[in-house]
């Protein structure tokens, strides 16, 4: 029973990530939310490139994201993550990796919104990261 009611608030504080990176993402430069597959599988994308895998927060599975990390260290740093691995289908040839969001020590949302951030940077056109710069820019 114990095990049941950690499990659940794992999930609930995934749900509250996913929601939070979701937010963070669509905030970015002319990022758009699309739904190729279907109504469970949630990209984010720029220029018509995805960014960010988000799946599907209320689906069966946990909820989770894939990013793509060309940065060595963060790509290091997400594989270090409990759970994470590379993503399916090849993309974990071309740095992307799977970070489940409802595990225990999962990384935090400020973790995973730098994540979302660099992967953005690595398909977003020159405009939008000169745009995206001019905003943190500004705020920092």
């Amino acid at each position: 029973m114990a095990a049941e009611v950690r499990r659940e608030a794992l999930v609930k504080s995934g749900v509250r990530k996913w929601e939070a990176v979701r937010e963070f993402a669509l905030g970015l430069p002319e990022a758009v939310e699309d739904h190729p597959w279907g109504p469970e599988d949630c990209v984010v994308k720029v220029n018509k490139k995805i960014f960010v895998f988000l799946g599907d927060a209320d689906g069966p599975g946990a909820p989770g994201l894939s990013v793509k990390l060309k940065d060595e260290a963060l790509h290091g740093h997400a594989m270090a993550a409990p759970g994470a691995e590379p993503t399916g289908y090849g993309l974990g040839r071309s740095g992307w990796v799977s970070v489940p969001l409802a595990e225990k020590g999962a990384p935090s949302v400020q973790v995973l919104c730098e994540w979302v951030e660099e992967s953005y940077r690595t398909v977003a056109l020159k405009r939008h990261v000169k745009e995206l710069d001019a905003r943190t820019g500004a705020e920092g």
